[in-house]
């Protein structure tokens, strides 16, 4: 797809880390942005310095989401892209005891459903509406109507101790991606994932130095952070190549996460 400013695009996550900074490339091609997201004060600040629309956005919710795919189609037309990055996470083992007093629990039932909500079925409700707007639209050339990114993880793979939750909700967002690029493969309609590793991320930003410098040292090649400018690079190649259809990528410096 030729990014230019006849294109629109909605980017989940949009007000801060790899969403902020797809966004920030996706606007340096000119393309008419939408920020979906929960943080309505970081997300006008974004949307302000981007030049683009903000939609105060809860994935896990049917009206929201539609009414932030509404706002953003009267704003800047029915969009050709859509990147997810709306994202939680959560760790606790899938049951423990305690060392100090021996007591037994489990991971909560509660939390596990809300991470499930928003990756895994954020994500889905976010690209079945979006889709469904796409196939009101004239194919590009080549027969395109649009493309989409999805953002799992590396622990869609090498879910670590606690991750249990996080790991199948991202594991389910690779599963989905074929079948989607299937679904939707008709209607001239792309959709790939991106699986990030360690990336400096506001949440990874607020670790204590020790912790980050450990995680960096982990990394094989290069032996740092990722940075979310990467990640939208992959993303923007992705909406860019028009055979660029049903994969699952990781962007991870080739580390192969531990035990913890």
């Amino acid at each position: 797809m030729r990014l230019s400013s006849d294109i629109a695009a909605v980017v989940t996550g949009g007000a801060s880390g790899l969403g902020k900074a797809t966004a920030e490339k996706l606007r340096a091609e000119g393309v008419k942005v939408a920020l979906f997201d929960r943080d309505e004060e970081r997300g006008i600040v974004a949307a302000k310095e981007l030049g683009a629309t903000f939609c105060k956005v809860d994935v896990t919710s049917d009206d929201s989401v539609a009414a932030g795919f509404e706002a953003a189609r009267k704003a800047n037309g029915q969009e050709r892209i859509l990147v997810n990055c709306a994202g939680i996470g959560s760790v606790m083992k899938t049951a423990s005891r305690s060392k100090e007093s021996g007591e037994i629990k489990h991971f909560p039932l509660e939390i596990f459903n809300l991470t499930i909500q928003v990756n895994l079925v954020g994500t889905f409700r976010c690209v079945a509406k979006s889709a469904a707007g796409m196939l009101t639209l004239e194919p590009l050339d080549g027969g395109e109507r649009g493309a989409m990114v999805m953002t799992a993880s590396v622990a869609a793979e090498d879910g670590q101790i606690g991750q249990a939750a996080y790991s199948a909700s991202k594991g389910g967002i690779v599963g989905m991606t074929l079948p989607i690029a299937r679904d939707l493969s008709g209607e001239g309609i792309r959709i790939n994932t991106i699986l990030p590793g360690i990336f400096e991320t506001p949440l990874m930003l607020g670790a204590p130095e020790k912790v980050k410098e450990a995680l960096a040292a982990s990394v094989p090649f290069p032996k740092r952070l990722g940075n979310p400018q990467e990640y939208a690079s992959l993303a923007l190649e992705m909406i860019r190549n028009p055979y660029f259809n049903g994969e699952d990528v990781r962007i991870d410096g080739a580390i192969r996460m531990g035990l913890r």
